[in-house]
């Protein structure tokens, strides 16, 4: 059995607060009191009070730190030591999105703040990473998360409670936050809002019932939609259901309830039902369905669509552009109005019936970029199809019009002066001592490099001839030779063996098999592969050369692989202006311009790991492939200019970082210079994800090997 711990005394308590609280106390203010509050808890209360005082004091403030001691004897009373945390990192997050003073609000009120939250509960920020990866996985439109009072979405977000407490068990209460998130992206995959329910309700004598009508209607329609596509889900939808004792098809629906089930019920199906239920009584909201809002929905929609139907017609000139073999190069682009065709096709192989697109210019089948490809799929989410209005090129003057909006501040001006955040990526940082993400903490730029003459290029290709002209038939070799496959139902040739096996299973009255054939068959390797350059100032010099030599060498084995890859640097200085650097992106050729790039690759400032990560993961995860790789090239830890990132907080958020990559099926690999990376990189990368290189001269000539490794 533990051994019974003594509680502090007043004066040992008081002793060990003023560690942390020093800044905060002066003569007329001292610890004495909270100390002596403190003194009547138990010891394993007072210790949890310690470990949150030094959080609080270490990632936000001394005074923070200070009012949390004040009120936490009283905290105890409401709350146990999950439901404290839970107060705690809220007033935190209050702390750094709006100040010290609604922070501080927020601890004076643990009993309001009891009151409605119980310790069994979730809070939104505790689960949110990794709900967010779920409903990227899903497809359609990626939506975003945001807090609030309601759940709800406007088509680019989904609103979720800040906090459920439905259940005595978290999972549960996850379990309900999964289901209302997906019912919620349902409304946009499945075509709520393809009706305009703004416009069409209004003509009902009372339009905030039909509102709530038409939303049961359409949940009715949306439980069916997530059956057949997301079985778990359901599953979990029905569970949730069961335990609450509520029921989904409300007495007397069963009929519509029936209808609205079919796959080809729509939207227009639930509406025309609202004429024969107009007088009914309204059923009971279930747990998951949230609300409609469809005032906001139109507000945001109008804008999305006209933005997109701009971007898809630029989408156009682009691949009319890109394909000149197709029209003539002088060809007006009015000219090739009506020779543009899109046809979208349900994709039987798909376990979410999704849509794939066939894009023709006269007749010819185009590939269009991931980019525009993301705005077709959500053009049809909105509109159910593409209008022919749409299929038209941008003329000259909408494409100069569109040029000649108001650009966004230039990034490499931006941080001059008083800071700006507009146009800026924002992303959440881990505070280990929390546990808990810091919100949109991280203020990140991309900016370009400055191109310089590519006779470094040159003269890497010439001092290492013989690596090149190996590593070259290496990757040859790489490309995959085309392999026999042997009793194959078609093919180029006869199975001569399969034949007579067939033959003599024929004799002893079997049925003869057909696969008699073989044929020859290159396999794909679809393969997207980011690279993330360490541009700190501490690689000035040999480590700098050696880094834009290994580029060199790798794009050069890239190049005869045909894997996509793309390039980006990192630096920056203070969580307010993190930089990533792009050398190429993943749709620009290796060309005379990203040689350039390569060779004006520059030391700058610090190493702020974690938010790169996160932001070339957000971009390698756009891109279609069965491997993608994040292959980062630095020499030493993560580290920053003052606020603590430098030690343990930077090692955990960039552990934290990698954690989120591998959830959505990026793999990370660390190629270090550090030779003391040992005492960090197992803990960040784990023990078989990195290499140590010790003498930077090897570096250009091992980068290549890992590569071809990591891929085969």
């Amino acid at each position: 059995m533990p051994l019974f711990k003594i509680p502090l005394n007043d004066l040992e308590m008081e002793e060990q607060l003023e560690r942390f609280l020093i800044s905060a106390l002066s003569s007329r203010r001292t610890a004495t009191g909270i100390a002596k509050m403190l003194a009547t808890c138990q010891r394993t209360q007072q210790e949890f009070v310690l470990q949150w005082v030094e959080a609080i004091a270490h990632s936000s403030a001394a005074e923070l730190a200070y009012q949390f001691a004040s009120h936490a004897r009283q905290a105890f009373e409401y709350l146990d030591e999950k439901g404290i945390e839970a107060w705690v990192i809220h007033a935190m997050d209050i702390y750094d999105q709006k100040g010290l003073h609604p922070a501080i609000a927020i601890l004076q009120s643990v009993a309001q703040f009891a009151q409605t939250q119980k310790a069994a509960g979730l809070t939104l920020g505790e689960i949110e990473n990794i709900l967010l990866t779920f409903l990227q996985g899903l497809s359609g439109r990626s939506l975003k998360l945001q807090t609030h009072s309601i759940a709800y979405t406007d088509t680019d977000t989904i609103f979720l409670p800040t906090f459920i407490n439905y259940f005595s068990q978290p999972e549960h209460n996850f379990r309900l936050y999964k289901v209302i998130a997906v019912h919620l992206w349902a409304q946009t995959r499945f075509g709520t809002w393809r009706l305009n329910v703004h416009q069409a309700l209004t003509q009902f004598s009372q339009p905030d019932k039909m509102v709530a009508l038409f939303h049961q209607l359409e949940r009715l329609r949306l439980d069916a939609c997530i059956a057949r596509e997301l079985p778990g889900i359901y599953r979990d939808l029905n569970q949730v259901l069961t335990a609450l004792g509520q029921t989904r098809i409300p007495p007397g629906w069963q009929t519509i309830a029936e209808h609205l089930t079919q796959p080809t019920a729509t939207v227009q199906d639930s509406y025309n039902y609202l004429s024969q239920i107009q007088n009914w009584e309204l059923p009971p909201t279930l747990c998951y369905q949230g609300m409609l809002m469809p005032e906001e929905v139109e507000i945001i929609k109008a804008v999305r669509m006209a933005k997109e139907r701009e971007l898809f017609r630029l989408g156009l000139v682009q691949l009319a552009q890109d394909h000149p073999e197709l029209h003539s190069p002088l060809e007006p682009l009015e000219t090739l109005q009506g020779r543009f065709t899109l046809d979208a096709l349900p994709d039987e192989d798909s376990p979410f019936t999704q849509l794939t697109f066939e894009l023709r210019l006269d007749g010819q089948p185009l590939a269009p970029p991931t980019a525009l490809k993301s705005i077709i799929e959500s053009i049809i989410q909105d509109l159910g199809k593409i209008p022919e209005e749409y299929l038209v090129p941008a003329g000259d003057g909408n494409y100069k019009h569109f040029l000649e909006l108001p650009n966004e501040p230039d990034p490499s001006t931006v941080w001059q002066g008083i800071y700006h955040e507009k146009g800026a990526f924002l992303y959440h940082e881990w505070d280990y001592k929390r546990k808990h993400y810091r919100k949109d903490w991280c203020v990140l730029r991309e900016l370009e490099v400055d191109p310089q003459p590519e006779s470094f290029i040159t003269t890497t290709l010439q001092r290492h001839q013989g690596t090149v002209k190996q590593l070259r038939r290496t990757f040859e070799m790489l490309r995959g030779e085309n392999k026999l496959l042997k009793a194959q139902p078609n093919g180029e040739d006869i199975d001569l063996e399969a034949l007579v096996k067939a033959y003599t299973e024929m004799k002893l009255g079997l049925e003869m098999d057909p696969c008699l054939f073989t044929k020859m068959y290159k396999e794909d390797r679809n393969i997207a592969v980011m690279l993330m350059i360490d541009m700190s100032g501490s690689t000035q010099g040999w480590i700098n050369e050696a880094e834009r030599e290994a580029l060199v060498l790798l794009c050069e084995a890239l190049e005869i692989l045909g894997d996509r890859y793309a390039i980006y640097g990192f630096s920056g200085m203070t969580r307010k202006r993190c930089e990533i650097y792009k050398i190429k992106t993943f749709q620009e050729p290796y060309n005379n311009l990203v040689q350039q790039r390569i060779s004006g690759i520059k030391p700058k400032d610090y190493t702020r790991m974690g938010v790169a990560i996160r932001h070339l993961t957000k971009i390698l995860q756009q891109v279609e492939a069965r491997i993608k790789l994040l292959i980062t090239l630095s020499d030493g830890r993560p580290d920053d200019y003052g606020d603590n990132y430098r030690g343990q907080y930077g090692i955990e958020d960039t552990r934290q970082s990698l954690i989120e990559a591998k959830r959505m099926g990026i793999h990370p690999f660390c190629i270090t210079l550090d030779t003391e990376s040992k005492d960090y990189l197992p803990h960040m990368y784990g023990a078989v994800n990195y290499i140590v290189i010790d003498e930077v001269r090897k570096l250009p000539l091992k980068v290549s090997d890992i590569y071809r490794k990591l891929t085969t």
